[in-house]
């Protein structure tokens, strides 16, 4: 229910510049929400715009598109380009990030709903437990003991809710194939063992096991999601999902361009790969353990360095797929200052808050930050730009006498200013060579 301006807002508060990249994705996400307003003829007409986002490693194209889905709770995967390879070859089909796509879906409707079933699955769980402490009356129990046993069963619940049963052991049935435990499966292997399952025929295999309460909570939570919550709507629901608010973001698309001259035309991993995904984002039906998947709605955002190929160097129709193309600015010396002060999750706030666990109390100075976005910046520029990546690189090399040795500054203010960082890194970063191995 964003606008683009509100959506751009949100961003800036862990992804620092890159104001058109921002801008170009927040209307291609509102134009999704544009669209289901739509009329059912109409809807099916609008095609979303992919994106194709140029830019060196760092600079924060995959920050954009995982922040976005955090934000909207969508379906979203990030798959790497080169990791696929041609229909025939050993290695990843491009269907498969489809089918990743259809069980991120999956669990992201089923955690959902079982944050709206907590209460029912609790309740579930109560009832299964404390009638193996006692066990129901047989029918046509009289009144009075039917009383008596109501009396009882009332007290073992408050014992219960209050955790006096926890270390008591009984014996319960464990359904060792369900639901939850296949969905969390790898979506890369989920396939596989759903196949295997029905080959040895253990489907629906029930063991005994002895536990304490307190460990049979978390072995009933599977059964009971399996009685309280409804599968198939879960699974129609993600379908639903994947198909109209579905991201893909495909990384190191470069890596599949053949650049202009290459000999090699033919490489699997390369432009066999592109024909492969060409109908993928063009618009198919593609077979999930869930259910077909029609790709036509989902948003493909691609992304590359393209320092050695360029986006024309990608087959002319999958260039015709991204017609939205936005090339991010590299990050100098001020913006690398910026993402170590603007963001929520800074890394420095991360470090002090790590430190703090040991009763260290980490300050950065002004004149520290600097030093420390000045020297990042300047190995970028002598060895090769990863872009804000390199901050964790020299953060680490600041900061690794202190946190090798944080319990001798228990209870201390250490301070990391300008001297501190120049003492550990200027040697380093003058000689071009150390820098390569140590930054």
């Amino acid at each position: 229910m964003m606008t683009p301006k509100q959506i751009v807002e949100v961003l800036d508060d862990y992804v620092i510049g890159q104001k058109e990249a921002k801008k170009i994705i927040a209307v291609a996400l509102r134009n999704r929400y544009r669209r289901m307003k739509l009329s059912d003829e109409l809807r099916d007409e609008v095609i979303p715009k992919n994106i194709l986002m140029i830019g060196s490693t760092g600079v924060g194209k995959t920050e954009i598109a995982r922040r976005l889905s955090k934000m909207f709770g969508l379906p979203f995967i990030k798959v790497e380009a080169s990791k696929y390879t041609e229909v025939g070859f050993v290695g990843r089909d491009v269907e498969s990030m489809v089918r990743d796509l259809a069980a991120a879906a999956v669990n992201l409707v089923k955690n959902e709903e079982l944050e709206k079933s907590r209460e029912k699955i609790n309740e579930y769980i109560e009832k299964k437990i404390i009638e193996k402490v006692l066990p129901p009356l047989p029918k046509g129990a009289s009144e009075d003991k039917l009383n008596d046993y109501q009396k009882s069963y009332e007290k073992m619940v408050t014992k219960f809710g209050n955790g006096d049963l926890d270390d008591l052991v009984i014996e319960i049935e464990i359904n060792e194939n369900s639901f939850e435990a296949n969905s969390s499966v790898p979506p890369e292997m989920a396939n596989m063992q759903e196949s295997f399952i029905k080959v040895i025929g253990i489907a629906n295999k029930k063991s005994k096991k002895e536990l304490k309460i307190k460990d049979a909570k978390n072995a009933l939570k599977s059964e009971a999601s399996e009685k309280v919550l409804n599968l198939d709507a879960i699974k129609s629901e993600a379908i639903r999902r994947a198909e109209n608010e579905g991201i893909i973001f495909i990384d190191e698309i470069d890596k599949v361009a053949v650049a202009s001259g290459s000999s090699n035309r033919q490489d699997p991993s390369k432009e066999g790969v592109q024909r492969d995904l060409l109908p993928i984002v063009e618009g198919s039906s593609v077979n999930t353990k869930f259910g077909n998947i029609n790709t036509d709605h989902i948003l493909f955002i691609a992304a590359g360095a393209f320092h050695i190929s360029k986006p024309s160097d990608l087959i002319p129709e999958l260039q015709g797929r991204f017609p939205l193309r936005v090339e991010l600015d590299s990050l100098d010396e001020n913006a690398l200052f910026e993402i170590l002060t603007k963001p929520k999750n800074s890394l420095l706030k991360q470090y002090s808050a790590l430190l703090e666990t040991e009763g260290v109390n980490l300050e950065f100075s002004q004149d520290g930050i600097k030093a420390i976005a000045k020297y990042s910046a300047k190995t970028n520029e002598k060895v090769e730009d990863i872009g804000a990546r390199r901050l964790h690189t020299v953060l680490e090399r600041v900061l690794e006498d202190i946190s090798y040795s944080a319990d001798e500054f228990s209870g201390q203010t250490v301070v990391v200013d300008d001297n501190l960082v120049s003492k550990k890194l200027n040697k380093i970063v003058k000689d071009e060579d150390l820098a390569k191995y140590i930054l």
